[in-house]
Order: C-alpha cells, then structure tokens, then sequence
C-alpha cells in the first residue's frame, strides 16, 4: 500500500525514429554519425539534428528527428492519429517489441529504406530506477494507473513500469494522450493502483 504520494513528471513524445548503425550509414552516407542537437531527459539518450521523411500507403510525415544513440534495430514511433495519416496498422507496443509490426519506408533526400517491422505506437510507460519502486511500492513490467494533473485531468491505465539502474524518473506519454488530456511538457503523476 503506497501511504506516501510520490509525484513525477510527465514527457510528452513526440514522433521519432531509432536507426541501427546499417540503416544511418544508408540513409546519411558511409561512415555517418548521428549528429547531438540536445540532451533527452533519459541518461546518455540525445536528439539528432538528423531528420527523416516516413512514407506509409496513404501519406507522409516530414521532418522526423532521429533520436541517438543507434541502436540495433531501427524503430518508428508514431501516435494512433500519424499512423491513420500515414494508412498504417501500427500496433500498441513497449518499445523494442517490433516483431510482426507496422512497415514503412524511411527517406532523406534521394537516399531511401524499407522498413519490413518497426513502426510501433508506444506504449504509456514510467522509467525509473529500482530505488523508485521502493519509494512507490511497484515492480518492472507491472500495469499501474496514473492520475496526471491538469485542465482535464485524466487517469491513464495499463502504464507500464520499466527499470533500470539508467534511467531517470519519468512518464512518457504520446501526443494524441497528451492532447486529450490538456496534458503539457512536465505536467505531475501520481499512481494511483495497480491494474490489470
């Protein structure tokens, strides 16, 4: 039973994509580097000054930022809303879980990748550390609800919890659930129970 409330902030997502080392070196050219612009709230992560353009059956997304460091499998993250626009059946997933996901293909300038899996809409979820599952009484992968507040305060269920020595206290949220609750960059969370 959590006799403390402990709040924390909420990040709203915007889409991205994460490339893997074969996919930059495709798309920007032979020996490309990801390019810092600004530090992520999540330690040693960082937005790339790289932008791409994604392009589904039905339309396309300019201008996406490439989020470092590389890792090893690129991945897409878009909302509910991106994926109707783009004519695409993006699954609801962690991120990292894009097997038998949505495809698309990436494009910079006259340079272009097919992505077979990736594109996935990200889960709601709070990074913390194990210390942050003491203090908020909760464990790696459990389902929780959280209270954000604001103009319309919502509850959003099915929050998935994940942990690791590396990350910093934070809720991530995209922008179709940001915009339905009047949520802004940083607003306050607070969990409310499990659910299952």
């Amino acid at each position: 039973m959590i006799t403390e409330v402990k709040t924390f902030p909420v990040a709203v997502s915007a889409r991205h994509i994460h490339v893997s080392e074969e996919d930059l070196q495709a798309l920007f050219g032979p020996e490309a580097t990801l390019t810092w612009d600004f530090d992520l709230s999540q330690p040693g992560q960082f937005a790339a000054k790289e932008r791409v353009s994604i392009v589904g059956p039905k339309g396309v997304i300019h201008n996406v930022r490439v989020l470092g460091p590389v890792r090893a499998a690129t991945q897409v993250e878009v909302s509910r809303t991106d994926a109707v626009k783009l004519g695409l059946s993006a699954p609801l997933r962690q991120s990292g879980d894009i097997a038998n996901s949505a495809s698309i293909n990436i494009i910079v300038a006259d340079k272009e990748v097919t992505l077979k899996q990736g594109v996935i809409i990200a889960q709601a979820h709070i990074h913390m550390t194990p210390a942050d599952t003491l203090a908020l009484n909760v464990e790696n992968n459990e389902l929780v609800a959280v209270e954000v507040d604001s103009e319309r305060p919502v509850t959003f269920r099915g929050v998935v919890v994940r942990v690791s020595e590396d990350f910093s206290l934070e809720m991530h949220i995209d922008t179709d659930e940001a915009n339905a609750g009047f949520i802004v960059q940083h607003a306050q969370g607070k969990i409310m129970k499990s659910w299952t």
